[in-house]
């Protein structure tokens, strides 16, 4: 107990600090799957594959309604529900991040074929929006995290959570329900493809204007309290 308040206590002086530490930890594990830098992962076929990515829709589904129903506690006061809601999501999230990792490191990424001009289009646009969204979202998100699990409920009106809390909401949320409509095109209404993994080159799109401006915003929630 007394090695867990400290703990917590260390991650309550030093939120942002710990944020960025994780976030860092975490895009190298992303970053080295996609570049086959690590060789943990089980090595999966074509059907396990398609089975990672429907587990990784159910997931990606049941993390977007618990995300709602904690916008819709916290709206409503239900501060309890809230966090037991936004945690759920959070550890669904965690599961999300294993199983994708496993299916992108073991097995192979799959590309869209067979949709129409406009529709392709659509498609690549709403699946860049997706990843960006996914990658940007991760530090705001554990942000959030770590002051409701290290701060009582009257604490936290003293902090910029709830202003930082809907940024990562908005963020997460838009995330979750393009991957999940990018997954249904794939999926089921077109066919896919076997590609060569291009998530890295993804990660170039944080270099844009929009996802500049974003960064801003989220500096700018961070450094007010």
């Amino acid at each position: 107990m007394a090695v867990a308040n400290r703990v917590r206590d260390g991650i309550r002086a030093r939120p942002l600090v710990i944020t960025a530490i994780l976030s860092i930890l975490g895009y190298i594990l992303v970053i080295g799957t996609f570049a086959g830098a690590f060789d943990f992962y089980p090595e999966l076929s074509a059907d396990g594959v398609r089975l990672f990515a429907h587990a990784i829709a159910v997931i990606n589904s049941l993390a977007l309604g618990a995300l709602l129903l904690g916008v819709y506690y916290v709206k409503n006061g239900a501060y309890r529900k809230h966090r037991a809601a936004m945690l759920t999501a959070f550890g669904l999230i965690l599961l999300f991040l294993v199983v994708y990792l496993t299916k992108v490191g073991g097995g192979f990424e799959r590309e869209i074929v067979g949709a129409p001009t406009g529709i392709y289009e659509a498609y690549l646009a709403m699946l860049a929006i997706h990843i960006l969204l996914s990658i940007l979202s991760v530090p705001v998100v554990l942000y959030v995290i770590l002051l409701g699990l290290t701060h009582s409920f009257s604490e936290l009106a003293e902090t910029n959570k709830a202003r930082v809390g809907r940024i990562a909401a908005s963020a997460w949320i838009l995330s979750l329900a393009l991957g999940i409509v990018t997954y249904l095109l794939l999926n089921h209404v077109y066919g896919a493809q076997p590609r060569e993994p291009r998530g890295a080159l993804l990660l170039l799109a944080v270099g844009t204007a929009p996802a500049r401006a974003y960064l801003r915003s989220v500096a700018s929630s961070l450094a007010l309290s």
